[in-house]
């Protein structure tokens, strides 16, 4: 059997908009990537059931950072399915803490007066808060999980984001990249240099599709087309 995709798309609290979250199936097997964040558990968790995963076949969850939109449900799904959690070392803070920038450069004035609300807005509180069960590195091979796919590491959003390549062609590139309107840098971005050196890393891979962690997933030719304006912006946290 093929690995097939499916996109679970959940809204945000306050209509800040939503956040893709990607369900891999190879045969009986499955692999979450990004869980959302934990106002919508329920909605994750019936589309999973849904999609027959269930206690036993859920190999892996992937967290592609460290953001309370994309670790929400990390926890809650990992005690319920009986599975792991793996992400980067670098963001480990973000997941074990509640501290979104345990790794990045200091906030304008105006995020550091919304940081004590932000977990409350996201729904991440003490429950949420956990440690990964395995480190995610460049070129780690997730076949033991059984698929046919790779840890690629992408800097920029965070220190800690990673992407996951299949064989197929496919990337999901986490908050690194966007596609909204068009493909773009993610509004938010700590490490313009860091993002620009991750993007030509890109490039030198066979990309396919790529998949963000919002907005629509978009043809790697698309995105080319669209890398010379993404190098001209650049928005710091």
């Amino acid at each position: 059997m093929q690995q097939q995709i499916q996109i679970i798309n959940l809204l945000l609290s306050l209509n800040l908009g939503s956040v893709n979250c990607y369900l891999l199936q190879k045969d009986t097997d499955y692999i979450l990537i990004d869980t959302g964040s934990s106002n919508k558990r329920t909605e994750i968790e019936e589309a999973l059931l849904c999609a027959g995963c269930k206690p036993g076949n859920l190999r892996l969850i992937i967290l592609t950072h460290g953001d309370f939109d994309h670790t929400g449900n990390a926890a809650y799904l990992r005690n319920k399915f009986d599975t792991k959690i793996a992400m980067h070392h670098d963001d480990l803070g973000m997941l074990e803490r509640g501290d979104m920038f345990f790794n990045r450069k200091k906030p304008n004035i105006l995020i550091r007066i919304m940081l004590p609300i932000l977990p409350i807005i996201f729904g991440f509180g003490k429950s949420e808060r956990c440690k990964p069960d395995l480190y995610l590195e460049d070129g780690y091979d997730l076949s033991k999980y059984g698929f046919d796919a790779k840890v690629v590491e992408i800097p920029g959003h965070s220190k800690g984001s990673i992407g996951i390549l299949t064989a197929n062609g496919d990337f999901f590139c986490g908050d690194l990249l966007e596609n909204i309107d068009k493909p773009t840098f993610s509004s938010i971005i700590d490490d313009l240099t860091a993002a620009n050196t991750s993007v030509e890393k890109l490039k030198s891979l066979k990309i396919n599709t790529l998949y963000p962690g919002h907005g629509k997933p978009f043809a790697m030719e698309l995105f080319a087309n669209n890398n010379k304006q993404m190098k001209q912006k650049g928005i710091s946290i």
